[in-house]
């Protein structure tokens, strides 16, 4: 048993646009501009909002996704991604008790708060109300016994009337939740949805880290940063079991996509491949002519293809590489957008053409949310009836999906997915490895394997 001191907390939100994003990056912001060493996460699947945090704000930054991982897993990866920081600040996915269900708080902000036993700090957009911003409150905070909600931001609320609703919020709970602050009606260049961070590109960089600037010296002013930082350090010793896996003695080179066109991946996945013993290399499928020279396997994550379609289209050296290279059966995984670039084409320009299947846009999200993935044959990552977790996100969709394994959701809603042999897995499910850590290690071993026979 391991035991670790995690300073932490929780930004959750009353619902999704209730400003939890915009607060939790003004804060980010401002930890960082103290100099003080910042980790950040995400609840949930999305990798934009990571991306975001990391890239830009300069943070490390990974998803807790209580669907992914059991608990201990959760713990785990909260104290290896949090080593050596000051504090570690956890943004909230949609409302606060929001799942994977209609029904359920699975997988909801408000479960990996209690799994990590974090303490929560609530934003409610307050824009049209004063006092009933009470009322909202206790509701938050008596739904659940152990919800651990701590204190309060009010989003959209004057400075005088901020007074006033504080006042009466420390009032009326007998200060058993703390008053932060607020954030005043902003610009709107300065607020950051969800839906908007993901289209960041290379040169938009240096005006967002403006604007993110301006954002922190305005919550320096309205939220007691210095309490926040107390009520992190106030948070319990975090208690786990260390996670086992193959550490291999042969070393390997994993090429990664990277560029605007591919840049959605789940850290950990990385990261768990760099322990095992994997070197990894970065390409570009925009920019390079070929792949990296050397390498034992290729991992294609998500992303932005279909906005890069035709420069994709135009790197014929690009696409001729990644061809013979699967055609040589090196080992493969393709996620989303990955899978849509070696089909035959997205929109009308055709792709690397290594499988089947044309991909067009639906004008709608496409079979989104999580699944269960089901192997109906032996495969890269898994035996045949073996499972591991997964999500999709995606509003184009291929005519031609796959078979080899079952998508199912909670709901017992089912379907076929996915291309997948010996060497490959394609698919629009993006994969989470510490759903089941065998499928990366199954994936390693292929790589030695393709190494061995110097094929």
């Amino acid at each position: 048993m391991e035991i670790k001191s995690v300073p932490r907390i929780v930004i959750g939100g009353t619902s999704s646009g209730c400003g939890k994003t915009t607060i939790t990056c003004a804060l980010l912001q401002a930890l960082v501009n103290r100099k003080l060493k910042t980790a950040s996460f995400k609840c949930g699947p999305d990798y934009i909002d990571t991306m975001f945090h990391g890239e830009i704000i300069g943070t490390k930054s990974s998803n807790l996704d209580a669907f992914f991982c059991d608990n201990n897993i959760l713990r785990y990866l909260l104290a290896k991604n949090s080593v050596n920081c000051d504090i570690s600040v956890i943004e909230g996915v949609m409302g606060f008790y929001d799942g994977m269900a209609l029904n359920t708080t699975a997988a909801s902000t408000y479960e990996t708060a209690k799994i990590t036993d974090s303490p929560v700090i609530l934003a409610i957009n307050c824009k049209g109300m004063a006092n009933s911003a009470l009322a909202i409150i206790k509701g938050f905070y008596e739904y659940k016994p152990d919800s651990n909600i701590k204190g309060v931001i009010l989003n959209h609320m004057t400075k005088s009337t901020y007074e006033f609703i504080k006042n009466a919020i420390e009032n009326e709970f007998d200060g058993k939740i703390k008053v932060f602050g607020y954030l005043p009606k902003l610009p709107e260049d300065l607020i950051f949805e969800s839906r908007h961070l993901g289209l960041i590109t290379s040169g938009e960089i240096e005006n967002i880290r403006i604007r993110l600037n301006k954002l922190a010296e305005i919550v320096e002013d309205t939220i007691n940063i210095d309490q926040i930082i107390s009520l992190a350090n106030s948070a319990s010793e975090l208690t786990f079991n260390n996670i086992e896996f193959t550490k291999f003695d042969k070393k390997i080179r994993i090429a990664v996509a990277n560029d605007r066109a591919f840049c959605f991946h789940y850290k950990d996945n990385l990261n768990l491949l760099r322990d095992m013993g994997a070197d990894i290399v970065y390409f570009s499928p925009l920019e390079d002519k070929k792949l990296p020279d050397n390498i034992d396997g290729i991992y294609i994550v998500g992303g932005y293809p279909e906005l890069y379609a035709e420069k994709l289209s135009k790197n014929t050296d690009m696409k001729a590489s990644i061809k013979s290279a699967l055609e040589n059966n090196t080992p493969c995984i393709a996620e989303c957008g990955g899978f849509m670039y070696l089909s035959d084409s997205i929109d009308d320009y055709k792709q690397v053409g290594f499988l089947p299947g044309k991909s067009k846009n639906t004008g709608k999200l496409s079979r989104f949310g999580y699944v269960t993935l089901t192997a109906k044959n032996d495969n890269l990552l898994c035996c045949a009836g073996d499972s591991f977790r997964g999500h999709e996100f995606h509003y184009y969709d291929c005519d031609q999906n796959g078979d080899n394994f079952t998508a199912s959701k909670a709901s017992g809603k089912s379907w076929n997915c996915v291309f997948a042999n010996k060497y490959l897995y394609a698919g629009y499910p993006h994969i989470h490895f510490y759903s089941n850590i065998k499928t990366a290690e199954n994936f390693y071993k292929m790589c030695i394997y393709k190494n061995s026979m110097g094929e």
